[in-house]
């Protein structure tokens, strides 16, 4: 199995059981690091997250993940909050956070910079971004990653 797929289908299986605490699932990311793999899973919910709430999930996930066995290699398994600059991955993500202010961490640079903060105007095939200069369009394939910013 791709490792691409991971993430997703864990996703699928524990969206549901986390909802079921009050919680919503932010992410799943399937990274390996080093010589290691890591599975994190993250959740949100109004007013944030704490310990407890990533106990739950991990207590309620975990035996939901050893059942479905989707995994054939060793891992580390994490349970997370997003964070205050938390990465914007979907288009729910997007959409939540209009008008917040963001890092737009770019592939190449534009105008020499690679790194882009402003406001986030709206989202596509193409980012929109206010700065106190302009507006910035920036093409998703340009984008590596869009952030909080927590300036």
């Amino acid at each position: 199995m791709a490792h691409g797929s991971v993430a997703d289908r864990v996703a699928a299986l524990v969206k549901e059981p986390i909802e079921s605490l009050g919680l919503k699932l932010w992410d799943v990311k399937y990274v390996k690091e080093g010589a290691s793999w890591y599975l994190r899973v993250f959740i949100d919910k109004d007013g944030g997250v704490d310990i407890y709430n990533c106990t739950d999930v991990s207590h309620l996930v975990d035996p939901i993940l050893d059942e479905a066995d989707i995994i054939g290699t060793s891992y580390y398994f994490e349970v997370c909050s997003p964070g205050l600059e938390r990465e914007l991955v979907k288009p729910e993500h997007f959409e939540a956070f209009i008008g917040a202010k963001v890092r737009v961490v770019l592939f190449k640079a534009i105008d020499g910079s690679k790194e882009i903060v402003g406001n986030l105007v709206s989202f596509g095939d193409e980012l929109v971004i206010a700065t106190d200069a302009d507006e910035i369009k920036i093409n998703k394939q340009d984008i590596a990653k869009v952030k909080l910013a927590d300036i």
